[in-house]
């Protein structure tokens, strides 16, 4: 055997779908095994592995054992000379096996191979090249010395931005979404550091092969795709400490002990450091238009009240705390049932802020009429208020339209121009399912996978994509792998660098359309059935109904606790709904991971299950109704649970 394949697999069926078609085309002219590692998924990517592809050697694991665990299970068995570690959330081209093969071949002083990797867009994964991450070396990254001198032989190590991207590089770090080893190497050296659950064992793995005298290299006459971050969520604080961390038990493995705590310092450091610029990113990117908006109606009130005074008044006829603490809450109770209206989603609907404005107001006037004289002071600022935060949001949104634009746009949004690379029978199919999926797509037309076109039936064939994308103003393309090869999709990617395109993947006989926008975001996924309780508004609908139901419960609690069974519970219950550690209805937990590929919701005091006579081992009766709730959810779905299963509101 020439070659051992070994993939870890941990809940991205899809992706992993299509990088085992990609793997199947790359395996043709070499006697290659295929091992699949599976770490107990639970979003059905056993089913789809024996069904689709049962050639493949399969290593069920009953948890989560690590990646370096996975990876040495299967390198274990494997017969092959050579042994390649490959993430599922990757695409490789059809030649790529034959060419680093061969390279290995020629070259007995290599120990290890990477290659050049893009991402869902096309562009150049720096990791694809990677130094020894030193203490002064992982200093210039974390605090992004590297980013802005990359062309610098001392600043720019990590990712060894000094060396040309297109030429073979000697390189110390290897990355293990495409990590080619010689077995030869691994049994001198040894396996994965199981140590490392995960990251940094390519780091260790590459250290040690340089140890044992081989060398590494960067090999960039293949390309592969890696949608980099499906697997994990790279941006998490989860994220920042378990990479961190892995360098530190990196540092106290190969380094002296003085250096090693010096290194162990930095790092704690640094994970501090960017947990702190990770918070406030997340903070700014969520509230920097609801303070901007704030802001806005606030200096207007400040021009107004004045105004107002001189009119109906005399001046400073309004206190200071007025002004201070009246005011602030009138705007935030108009900007909070605005977010509730939807007037804070994209594109823009005036008439969602409209009606936002418009609740608020009947909210506020509502409460003026429940407080005392002395705090009353007028009603006609109410009204005049609330038509300037209308006029203050709104002329926000039309600046942010016209200097923003496109996630800023005024009323619907029009629909993706997307062209499909493919046959008939197949473009046929993508189409039927992107229909069904009901993501608005404008299908300008089908380009032919061979120069060859048929008039009439495409607009072209692939030969001519840049002018097909130019003129027709393409926004995104979707290849079919049954007739476009994977070599013929990454040489397109890299050739239309130039345009702002997105790119998607439908694998043969598939329900899902893969692909990524960027390499920060976790990527793409259109499947049929789209999953209703992931959109925005019914995440928003479904947070504000929980809290309504646990205010009326709290008001009403000295008479609805008889009607509860647990009562003690219900108090905690409802606690613990209004700091959103729970919801009142969610899924049926069969187990403590993400199960089925359902987005990830909080846990529910009634589950979906208890309006139904469902044994607790009847796993497939509990998947449907899991299933079935996040496909179809509304309101009303929630009030009929609660409703019916009032009695188990208490209930843990």
């Amino acid at each position: 055997m020439k070659l051992s394949v070994v993939i870890v697999n941990y809940n991205v069926k899809h992706f992993l779908e299509q990088c085992l078609h990609s793997v199947e085309k790359a395996s043709k002219n070499l006697a290659t095994e295929v091992f699949v590692v599976d770490n107990n998924s639970v979003d059905g990517s056993k089913g789809m592995l024996l069904s689709k592809f049962p050639n493949i050697k399969l290593i069920l694991n009953e948890k989560n054992v690590g990646f370096s665990k996975a990876n040495n299970q299967a390198i274990r068995q494997a017969t092959g000379q050579y042994v390649l570690l490959l993430n599922p959330d990757t695409v490789v081209e059809e030649d790529t096996f034959e060419k680093v093969v061969a390279f290995m071949d020629s070259h007995p002083e290599a120990g290890g191979l990477g290659v050049k990797m893009i991402d869902g867009k096309g562009n150049f994964l720096p990791e694809s090249k990677r130094g020894l991450p030193t203490p002064w070396v992982a200093f210039y990254k974390v605090f992004g010395l590297s980013a802005i001198l990359p062309h610098s032989k001392v600043f720019g190590k990590y990712h060894l931005s000094y060396l040309d991207k297109n030429e073979l590089h000697q390189v110390d770090v290897l990355a293990g979404a495409f990590m080619l080893l010689r077995k030869e190497a691994l049994d001198k050296i040894g396996l994965l550091d199981e140590g490392f659950f995960m990251y940094g064992e390519d780091i260790d793995l590459s250290y040690r092969i340089t140890l044992g005298g081989y060398k590494n290299y960067y090999y960039p006459d293949t390309t592969i795709i890696h949608y980099k971050g499906e697997s994990t969520k790279k941006g998490s604080l989860n994220y920042v400490k378990m990479f961190y961390n892995a360098m530190i038990i990196f540092a106290n493995k190969h380094f002296s002990r003085q250096y090693a705590g010096f290194f162990s310092f930095f790092i704690h450091l640094a994970i501090y450091f960017r947990a702190a610029l990770a918070t406030m990113s997340r903070v700014f990117k969520k509230l920097w238009l609801p303070l901007l908006d704030f802001t806005m109606i606030f200096l207007g009130f400040y021009w107004l009240l004045p105004v107002w005074e001189n009119i109906k008044y005399v001046p400073d006829y309004y206190p200071d705390a007025f002004i201070f603490l009246g005011i602030p809450a009138y705007i935030f109770i108009w900007l909070i049932a605005t977010y509730y209206s939807g007037g804070y989603e994209k594109p823009v609907s005036l008439l969602k802020i409209i009606r936002g404005i418009v609740s608020g107001t009947f909210i506020i006037l509502i409460i003026y009429s429940l407080l005392p004289n002395s705090a009353r002071f007028s009603r006609a600022v109410i009204l005049m208020g609330a038509v300037l935060s209308f006029l203050s949001v709104a002329f926000i949104r039309l600046a942010l339209n016209f200097f923003v634009g496109k996630d800023f746009t005024l009323g619907a949004r029009k629909p993706k121009r997307v062209a499909i690379v493919g046959l008939p029978a197949e473009t046929c199919r993508i189409e039927s399912m992107l229909a069904q999926t009901g993501v608005p797509a404008n299908i300008v037309g089908c380009v032919s996978p061979v120069q060859i076109s048929e008039p009439g039936v495409f607009i072209g064939s692939v030969n001519q994509i840049d002018e097909i994308v130019r003129i027709n103003a393409i926004e995104e393309l979707i290849f079919c792998s049954a007739d476009v090869s994977s070599r013929t999709v990454i040489k397109t990617m890299l050739s239309l660098s130039d345009f702002n395109l997105e790119y998607k993947i439908a694998p043969p006989g598939s329900i899902s359309i893969i692909g990524s926008n960027s390499i920060d975001t976790a990527g793409d996924l259109y499947v049929v059935n789209v999953n209703a309780i992931t959109k925005e508004k019914n995440r928003r609908n479904k947070r504000l109904f929980d809290i309504l139901v646990s205010l009326a419960l709290l008001i009403s609690f000295p008479l609805t606790v008889w009607l509860i069974e647990k009562k003690r519970g219900l108090f905690f219950n409802i606690f613990n709904v209004l700091g959103h550690r729970f919801s009142w209805v969610g899924y049926h937990v069969v187990n403590t991971e993400m199960f089925l590929g359902l987005p990830v919701i909080k846990p529910g005091v009634i589950k979906t299950t208890d309006l139904m006579e469902v044994g607790k081992r009847n796993f497939d009766a509990i998947d449907r109704a899991n299933m079935l709730y996040a496909r179809d959810y509304s309101v009303a779905k929630d009030f009929e649970f609660v409703i019916k299963a009032f009695k188990k509101l208490g209930q843990s």
